[in-house]
């Protein structure tokens, strides 16, 4: 059944933060057949900062997930800047999410947890929740993590 995930972001009180400006040669999204391809995205705030920090030195468990959850609201922020709507994503299909972190840090699936429990809140616990990778490295400008996702459309 074809949900307005726009209606559903307001359902949850979300609040979108600004869509950042491509800072490399890339698109940020990008439609093919009946996907679309959302690149990388950080943590941004609503006043336009980034969430800073590498889990397993100067973030905790509980501030990567925040990380998280606020790279899946960049990334909705992104999707609706660049392509429209919300309603036309069917369902997520892959996240790849990457955590700043120590090497000793071994605890990268429960980080992006925070990303992956946002977009099942948005699009529904079977649409929310696609297939998953999440490593640990060293990422730019010391953002917390990074994710790129891809989304089926209607």
């Amino acid at each position: 059944m074809k949900q307005n995930t726009d209606v559903r972001i307001i359902e949850l009180g979300l609040i979108l933060p600004p869509a950042p400006k491509p800072l490399g040669v890339y698109k940020p999204v990008l439609v093919i057949d009946k996907f679309l391809y959302v690149s990388g995205q950080g943590p941004i705030l609503a006043d336009g900062t980034m969430m800073k920090g590498k889990l397993g030195a100067d973030m905790d468990m509980t501030q990567g997930k925040l990380a998280a959850r606020q790279v899946g609201l960049t990334m909705l922020s992104t999707i609706k800047a660049h392509f429209g709507e919300l309603k036309k994503i069917k369902r997520i299909v892959k996240v790849l999410g990457m955590v700043n972190s120590t090497s000793d840090f071994d605890s990268h699936p429960a980080v992006i947890n925070g990303f992956s429990e946002l977009m099942s809140e948005v699009f529904g616990e079977d649409n929310g929740v696609g297939v998953r990778s999440a490593v640990g490295m060293i990422l730019p400008s010391n953002i917390a993590v990074e994710v790129e996702a891809m989304f089926e459309l209607y």
